[in-house]
């Protein structure tokens, strides 16, 4: 049946987000061996390490797996959205932002909690100012705004969402709908946001395509709901027996001979 509707995923599908983090860390843990001596690539790790075991400890932790927000997110976002679970959220993560700087610090033999202080604040600036999207998004999404209904669908909470499609304006544009799941109740992979989304572009399922990066996510949750699904596999990520999509791909030029078929 002829495709009608195109769901993207946002994150490492049109936005390279992993890159986007990889260069704020580069530029916080740079700055922070000027300051204290200690060496770049290192604290990095120590601090991926420090900030994934505080993420784990809180009691937001299955909220945040159900929306699909990450401990690195968390260390740049602000979580000022409404919901008892995301004031939560807020209450804590200006305390899990410095100590996970903190703690990277002091498993590398420095203590210095106000040099921690201000590198939780420093990497927000660089996320920021630090938007990287792929060198084809912007051409597939030309050649497909004028034929299908294209809606963004999104993990993680709706600030820091709309902050990443507002340090990067020319995305929004593209799409008739944008569903973040912090807003709308769950994330990616559970099948009712993929129903909700059928139902506000008014498509059967037959008649959408899921694009994603995210196997667990993107493609599961597709799946689940009986929409077939275009998997982006750039870094050759190992296939999944257990989740299998109808097409993968390299890059989102391939899509287009997909649609095209």
């Amino acid at each position: 049946m002829k495709k009608k509707a195109i769901f993207f995923d946002l994150d490492d599908t049109l936005l390279w987000d992993k890159k986007s983090v990889e260069t704020a860390f580069q530029k916080t843990c740079d700055y922070a061996a000027a300051k204290a001596g200690v060496n770049s690539e290192e604290l990095e790790k120590s601090v991926r390490d420090s900030a994934s075991q505080l993420y784990d400890s809180y009691e937001t932790r299955p909220f945040t797996q159900m929306i699909g927000i990450n401990p690195f997110e968390g260390l740049w976002g602000t979580f000022d959205d409404p919901g008892e679970d995301f004031q939560k959220m807020k209450l804590l993560i200006a305390d899990y932002q410095q100590h996970a700087w903190t703690q990277g610090l002091q498993k590398l033999g420095v203590e210095d909690e106000t040099l921690g202080k201000e590198l939780a604040s420093y990497f927000p600036r660089m996320r920021k100012e630090s938007p990287f999207v792929y060198e084809e998004t912007f051409e597939v999404l030309d050649i497909l705004k004028n034929n299908y209904t294209l809606l963004l669908m999104t993990n993680g909470s709706p600030s820091l969402q709309n902050t990443k499609l507002e340090i990067t304006p020319e995305i929004s544009p593209y799409f008739d709908h944008i569903i973040i799941s912090g807003a709308f109740g769950k994330g990616k992979p559970d099948p009712s946001i993929f129903k909700h989304a059928l139902e506000l572009v008014s498509v059967s399922k037959e008649e959408a395509l899921m694009v994603g990066d995210n196997l667990m996510t993107d493609i599961l949750g597709a799946s689940r709901a009986g929409i077939q699904s275009v998997w982006i596999n750039r870094e050759a990520k190992q296939v999944s027996e257990e989740v299998q999509p109808t097409y993968t791909i390299k890059s989102l030029h391939d899509l287009l001979n997909i649609l095209e078929q």
